[in-house]
């Protein structure tokens, strides 16, 4: 490990207090109690990401203003832009399950992107912007929201679906999504957050001021560490809300599971869609429309489909109910190993949304009259609020409970955040 630079970091998922260290050009730092991701050294990050954002913004205001995908059918061209898909549904009366389709793959990563170039921008002139804190809230609430991925993947299986029913033709906005979805996430991965709180008049609290044995708090907006003493309910670096756990975590996350496992049920056996060719249709559930892919030869396709929307969904039910009972059992059992798997479990589970995009884009572009059209179901709703659902359970737990009563060997740890003591 390179030399400690004096200031403190507490990790996001367990608490352990750590000195900030420096690290060689493209090293990270991990946490040596959890193992998750304390920071990383960057290169010339501002403007790598600067560059990245303004390229995805670019692309994807052209992905917005031309055709996405054609249907050419018996002579007759049928195509539709980004927008189609939510606004289809919501002429299908479907306007709640159209509001998702088009705040997650529009919305979303629209202000996302806006908002880091409006902190950006200034940073790289050497100024900060007005409303730094809010605008950075901002964006980091509306990250796991922004699903441009779950969405390009579920136009590869739209795609796939209609090779049957007629000739789909690209339209120049799906190779110019694709190429915003990949600079968009270069331009996650070259960002230090770090280098937005370089300069503020308020630092991180220095080894040495910690030593004096305050309780302290941890800013899961910008990592701000401040002692308990200060009496602060917000951040007064970013605005943050402070708490030394997430409130009444383990009864809101088990409220929200319970209510997501119910749904799960009418999600599954009500249809998510109905293809109607010349008058005559068959409502798909959605393991019918799994069967119909491996039945068409796309194995591959049905198989990852079924992953998404079928296992991914249980075992995030699964998994995050295990972790609470673990939580309220007060288990010192593999710590590190549980905080694995909630790790994967919060990343997962917006890959389910990908059923809900496919509904979204089959009904804005198939819409061919007497021969051929695509209705949503109801079970779409249905299952789209058991994504919503598992999500807001996976921000909901805490994942720092599983260390409240062990260290990384599993037995008591009295360096987690709020002790009295610090690393020496």
């Amino acid at each position: 490990m390179a030399d400690a630079v004096g200031e403190l970091i507490a990790c996001h998922e367990c608490d352990r207090l750590h000195w900030q260290a420096a690290l060689p050009p493209g090293g990270r730092a991990d946490c040596n109690n959890c193992g998750a991701l304390l920071y990383r050294d960057i290169p010339d990050s501002l403007n790598r990401a600067l560059a990245l954002y303004l390229t995805a913004l670019l692309l994807f205001i052209i992905a917005n203003s031309f055709p996405f995908l054609a249907l050419e059918f018996g002579g007759r061209v049928e195509s539709n832009l980004l927008i189609s898909g939510g606004w289809a549904l919501y002429e299908m009366g479907m306007g709640e399950l159209g509001l998702l389709v088009f705040l997650t793959s529009i919305v979303f990563p629209l202000l996302t992107m806006l908002g880091m170039l409006y902190l950006l921008i200034p940073l790289r002139f050497g100024e900060r912007p007005p409303a730094m804190g809010l605008v950075w809230r901002l964006v980091n609430g509306l990250l796991p929201w922004s699903l441009l991925g779950v969405f390009l993947l579920g136009t590869l299986v739209a795609v796939i679906k209609l090779q049957d029913l007629a000739n789909v033709i690209p339209g120049v906005a799906l190779f110019a999504f694709a190429a915003s979805m990949f600079a968009y996430a270069a331009a996650r991965a070259n960002f230090d957050p770090r280098k937005l709180w370089v300069g503020s008049p308020i630092r991180q609290l220095t080894a040495d001021a910690a030593r004096a044995g305050a309780p302290l708090h941890t800013c899961h907006g910008c990592g701000l560490l401040r002692p308990l003493s200060d009496g602060l309910h917000h951040c007064p670096r970013c605005g943050s809300r402070l708490h030394y756990r997430k409130t009444d975590s383990v009864n809101r996350t088990w409220a929200l599971l319970i209510a997501a496992a119910l749904l799960f049920i009418p999600a599954n056996v009500f249809p998510i869609m109905e293809v109607i060719q010349f008058g005559q249709g068959e409502p798909d559930t959605i393991i019918s429309g799994v069967i119909k892919l491996i039945g068409a030869g796309f194995w591959g396709l049905g198989l990852l489909v079924f992953f998404v929307s079928i296992v991914v969904p249980v075992a995030k039910l699964v998994s995050l109910a295990w972790l609470l009972k673990t939580v309220q059992k007060r288990s010192s059992w593999r710590p590190r190993d549980r905080t694995r798997l909630y790790r994967v479990t919060e990343v997962v589970g917006s890959w389910s949304m990908v059923d809900v995009f496919l509904v979204g884009l089959l009904t804005g572009l198939v819409s061919l009259d007497v021969l051929a059209t695509v209705r949503p179901g109801i079970g779409a709703t249905f299952f789209a609020s058991v994504v919503i659902l598992t999500m807001f359970a996976a921000m909901s737990f805490d994942s720092r409970l599983i260390w409240d009563t062990c260290d990384e060997d599993g037995e008591t740890d009295e360096h987690v955040q709020g002790s009295s003591e610090v690393p020496a």
